[in-house]
Order: structure tokens, then C-alpha cells, then sequence
């Protein structure tokens, strides 16, 4: 057997979490492999909407594991809010939610020093969710980091104090006490919630499941131009959200990946500081965001908005091994007379057609090609055989010219609302 990878092409909140709730039946495990809180992936069905931040979107279907891989950092407090939410709609969370040993611990002081540095860059601000999740990957690779299987050894105190001592010595003067005193009571509270929760050698839990069967999805976070290696350097998260990241965040070899889902928006959106060519801070844009409801799950932000950008949409597919795409929000495009999609980038008079080194250092002139809009509301339709032309001529398109087979179509923001191609 193979592990399945889903995950983002553009700048995050492309749609992940729907689409891991709509193919989670074929699954019997979803496991998260990278980030933490900062995620949010918004779920919709039966009429009621459903945001996740840390705990994989499998959990709504009730014959499927879900884990909490090694590769996640892990806000206590955030997590038990989102069980205690989960566990008030009936959500069976403690039987079909497992955490990794390895996976490392948000402090309250790393939350401190996520505010702490943002205040410090000033107008360079990167647009960090202040969720604390830069500090803890700095010290997991700083080797000082606390992991979850470390609240359960009889030293436990003693390394948190430690840890914390040192980020005292980070933040000298900055007032805090008050605030850490305040955030550490419900901490602490919060760890002793999660006790109930299993907690595994997740490396060997999922090797061993393979070996046995049965079928994974590594459901990633944030979006392939937000990777630490590979996204618009230094405006990005701090893991490794690409194909590569479920290797190291889950434990997972590399001849153990099998289909790669790529899932993008039918245009772009991004949330925070850092490049965007084909940004619109026109009445366009502001279309997009009003129709597409374009705001942070996360973090409540306006989403910032624009056009498909194919030079980057290209180089996510070629850094992650796409093998099959997932288009989502089409719907949005349903009222635009005709629809434009960046080929190229210009730069200093050159024609470019990826993304080049340092996108945020030159000054980018997108090139357009003009497509038909469709007209029609696709909301309602439960098969392509009742799409427009036009809209079919969109997916044909972006298939040429990406080489990679469109096999989801979301319009429309319902599990119900998913059009599967193949």
C-alpha cells in the first residue's frame, strides 16, 4: 500500500479540509504532517460549518483514524477548545483521535515571542498568525523543544521551566507576566484535558498500518508557496508544506508515496504579507472577495485577491509530484463576462513562465490571457454534462496547459456541492 498526499498549491486556504472530508470514505486513516494551529480548514455540511485548525478532517466520519503527526506543533489550548467544540456536537473525538509522541508543544512563551518579534520587524512584518508556531519549529531545530510525550515523564516541569527560562532571557524587558501567568493556568488545564487522549509512536502506528492494508491520506496545511524551502522566502510558514513534508512529518518513505492531490482555487487568494503577481486592488478584486468570502478561517483577515497565476501554479505541481488536481471555489468566477489567467511573468522586459528566485526583490508585470466567463450559477449542477461550455473550456485549459488531470470540481461550498471526474 501507498500513502495518498493532499495538499495545497497557492498560498493556503485553498480548500484542503473540504476535499479530505469528501474522499475521507476511501480512507481508513487521515494524518496531518506539518504545521499547527495556524491552519484552518473550513468544512461544510449539513448545513453547518465546521472550522479545524489542528485535528485532521477525517474526524468527521466515524470509521476513520485520525493522527496528529510527528511533524505538527501542537497549541494545548487550541486543541482542547477544538475537542470540547467537536465532542458538543457529538463528534466521537477521543475514539478517533490519536497524537503523535514526537509531535512538539506551543508554549505560552512561544506565543509571546511569535507578538514579541512581529512588533520588532515593524513594517517587514511577515503577517504571522501570532499563534506561536515560528518559535516552537526554531527551538524543535534548536534541539530545546518539549514534545507531547514529554508531559507524560516525571521531569516534565522541570523542561518546561527550563525551556521557558530561556525565552525569559529572549525577551528581556518586554512586559509579559501578566499575560504568561495568565495564558500558563490554561495551559496547564489544557494538558491535563488532552490525558485522555492516546498518544503513539505514530512512525511505527503508520508503517504498521500500511503493512496491514489499509489506506492513508497525509492531509497537509497552509500551501506549497508558504513552504519554509520552496514558497516566497521569507514571507512564509515554518515547515515544509510540499510533498517532502509528509517523509519527515509523519515518518512516512519516500517509495511510500502514492497519488499526490494537488488542490487549488480557480483564481488566488493570500492572507498576510509577501509577493502576489496577479493581486487585484481593484473593484474586481474586491468581487472576488465579497462572493468567495474571502476572509481568514484562521485569523479573520480580509484574504487579499486575484487572478490564477499559472507560473506559480506550475511549480507547485512540479515540486510536489501532482498526479491529480482538485479545482475549487469555480463558483466564484460564475458572474465575471470573461475570466483572466497569468501565463507569464515579465521581468525587466524577459518573458517568464515559473517562479524565479525572490519574487518579492523584482518588479513583476503578469501577463494575461483573456478567457470567456461562463454566466451560468454552477451551484446547483451535480454533473459536468450540465456545465457551460465556457466553464469546460476553463478546465481543458488549465489541464493543458498544468498537464495534470482535473479530478475534483468544487462548486460550491457543501460536501454535497463536489463533482468528481475520476
Amino acid at each position: 500500500m501507498k500513502v495518498d498526499v493532499l495538499l495545497g498549491l497557492q498560498w493556503g486556504d485553498e480548500g484542503k479540509g473540504k476535499i479530505v472530508d469528501v474522499v475521507t470514505p476511501d480512507y481508513d486513516i487521515i494524518a496531518r504532517f506539518q504545521g499547527g494551529p495556524n491552519a484552518g480548514h473550513t468544512l461544510i455540511f449539513d448545513g453547518q460549518k465546521q472550522v479545524l485548525h489542528t485535528i485532521p478532517s477525517g474526524i468527521f466520519r466515524q470509521n476513520t483514524m485520525n493522527v496528529i503527526g510527528n511533524g505538527v506543533v501542537i497549541d494545548p489550548v487550541t486543541l482542547r477548545a477544538e475537542i470540547e467544540a467537536l465532542e458538543a456536537k457529538g463528534v466521537q473525538v477521543e475514539k478517533n483521535l490519536i497524537i503523535s509522541r514526537k509531535a512538539h508543544l506551543i508554549l505560552p512563551t512561544h506565543r509571546i515571542l511569535d507578538k514579541y518579534s512581529e512588533e520588532l520587524k515593524g513594517h517587514k512584518k511577515i503577517g504571522s498568525t501570532l499563534k506561536g508556531i515560528g518559535p516552537t519549529y526554531m527551538d524543535k531545530t534548536g534541539r530545546n523543544g518539549i514534545r507531547m510525550g514529554d508531559t507524560r515523564l516525571s521531569n516534565f516541569k522541570e523542561r518546561y521551566e527550563t525551556l521557558v527560562e530561556k525565552h525569559r532571557g529572549i525577551l528581556g524587558d518586554y512586559e509579559y507576566n501578566d499575560l504568561l501567568k495568565e495564558m500558563e493556568s490554561k495551559w496547564f488545564e489544557a494538558l491535563e484535558f488532552l490525558s485522555k487522549i492516546e498518544l503513539i509512536d505514530s512512525e511505527q502506528y503508520l508503517n504498521d498500518a500500511l503493512n496491514s492494508g489499509k489506506k492513508i491520506l497525509a492531509e497537509g496545511a497552509q500551501g506549497t508557496l508558504l513552504d519554509i524551502d520552496f514558497g516566497t522566502y521569507p514571507y512564509v510558514t515554518s515547515s515544509n508544506t510540499v510533498t517532502a513534508g509528509t517523509c519527515t512529518g509523519l515518518g512516512i518513505a519516500p517509495n511510500k508515496i502514492g497519488e499526490v492531490i494537488g488542490i487549488f482555487k480557480a483564481y488566488c487568494t493570500r492572507v498576510g504579507s509577501g509577493p502576489f503577481p496577479t493581486e487585484l486592488n481593484d473593484e474586481v478584486g474586491e468581487s472576488l472577495r465579497k462572493i468567495g468570502f474571502e476572509y481568514g478561517a484562521t485569523t479573520g483577515r480580509d484574504r487579499r485577491c486575484g487572478w490564477i497565476d499559472l507560473p506559480a501554479l506550475k511549480y507547485a505541481v512540479m515540486i510536489n509530484g501532482a498526479t491529480n488536481l482538485s479545482m475549487m471555489k469555480a463558483d466564484v468566477l460564475d458572474t465575471f463576462d470573461e475570466i483572466l489567467v497569468c501565463t507569464h511573468y515579465e521581468i525587466d522586459g524577459v518573458k517568464h513562465d515559473y517562479l524565479p528566485y525572490d519574487i518579492d526583490a523584482v518588479t513583476i508585470k503578469p501577463i494575461y490571457k483573456a478567457l470567456p466567463g461562463w454566466k451560468k450559477d454552477l451551484t446547483s449542477i451535480k454533473s459536468l454534462d450540465e456545465a457551460p461550455k465556457a466553464f469546460l473550456d476553463y478546465i481543458a485549459y488549465l489541464e493543458k496547459e498544468l498537464n495534470t488531470p482535473i479530478g475534483i470540481v468544487s462548486v460550491g461550498p457543501d460536501r454535497d456541492q463536489t463533482i468528481i471526474r475520476n
